[in-house]
């Protein structure tokens, strides 16, 4: 019996198809997970100024954001499909629309694969071929490696399966350029070292979750210690590649003093964190969340200065 079939038979027995349009229709946007687009949207779009130095083509940026969401949106649907028996026994997933039962199985597969062919057709068409690939790229490595062969298998499943949102970076250049550069590698390895010290304070918060369902996050087989450190060092890092666009000549000073300050800020927050690990300090008092919340205001506001920094030089 997987853990969906276990939970109350009323949750899940009901035909999905009785419950009203609106209701219906909101749980099937929950399927993209669409606060992950948000994120990736944000990476992507500032990409695209930078790549055209300029302002690029305002359709051009519509039609990357349209199918920058339906492909996400697919690979998040996937997600829930896969991991709908351990989503019903977490606190933090136990709303999800197949838990609940306000989407069925079926139609959340049937769903998912329309997003993801409807995302790379239109990719090809309205974009251009290689960003179609990128995007499917991104979709297949998101559902097949991260989800079904990393999660449950390795505490650094969040570190490789990251590589996927790593994507949206070489998808804005190449949607402007059509071709991937230094400056989307750097940008992309940026995002590669920032998704671990963003996501482990969040696995720290609910690292309970993960042990229930037996998905071995850093923090399940890791104390607080040793996590802390591994954020810190994957912050320096980060913080030293997003320097490193400057001396590669594809921005001014403004990127670089937004970086600077935006990364100093970072690590005091990461060292902060380190030190409390390192005290003992647990419970709510290890305040975990700080980083995490930080980590999206700072790839906000990064990315922020990577799309005006073309009308500065």
């Amino acid at each position: 019996m997987t853990a969906v079939e276990s939970r109350p038979a009323g949750v899940l027995a009901e035909n999905p198809s009785h419950r009203p349009f609106g209701a219906r229709a909101k749980a099937f946007v929950a399927l993209t997970k669409p606060r992950v687009i948000e994120l990736l949207l944000m990476t992507t779009v500032p990409v695209m100024f930078l790549a055209a130095e300029g302002v690029p083509d305002l359709w051009l940026v519509l039609a990357t954001c349209i199918g920058g969401f339906l492909s996400a949106g697919g690979a998040g649907a996937y997600n829930m499909y896969i991991d709908r028996d351990i989503d019903a026994l977490m606190d933090r997933t136990s709303q999800r629309p197949l838990v609940t039962g306000m989407v069925s199985p079926r139609e959340c597969l049937v769903f998912a694969t329309a997003l993801t062919v409807g995302s790379t057709a239109w990719f090809w068409f309205l974009v251009n071929p290689l960003s179609a690939m990128l995007s499917l790229g991104a979709n297949v490595f998101y559902v097949v490696v991260y989800t079904m062969i990393l999660k449950r298998r390795t505490a650094q499943n969040i570190v490789w399966g990251g590589i996927a949102g790593c994507m949206p970076v070489f998808i804005g250049w190449s949607a402007v350029t059509d071709s991937v550069s230094w400056a989307a590698l750097v940008l992309f390895l940026v995002i590669f070292f920032w998704t671990p010290p963003h996501y482990w304070p969040l696995s720290m918060k609910v690292k309970d979750d993960y042990e229930r369902v037996g998905v071995p996050m850093l923090p399940v087989i890791a104390g607080n210690k040793a996590v802390a450190r591994q954020i810190v060092l994957y912050s320096w890092v980060m913080v030293a590649v997003s320097l490193s666009l400057q001396p590669l000549g594809y921005t001014s000073w403004f990127y670089t003093v937004v970086a600077a300050a935006l990364g100093a800020f970072w690590l005091k927050e990461a060292h902060g964190l380190q030190a409390r690990a390192r005290a003992g300090v647990t419970g709510a008092k290890l305040k975990e969340m700080r980083l995490f919340h930080w980590s999206i205001t700072y790839v906000s506001l990064l990315f922020a200065a990577v799309a005006v920094d073309p009308f500065l030089h």
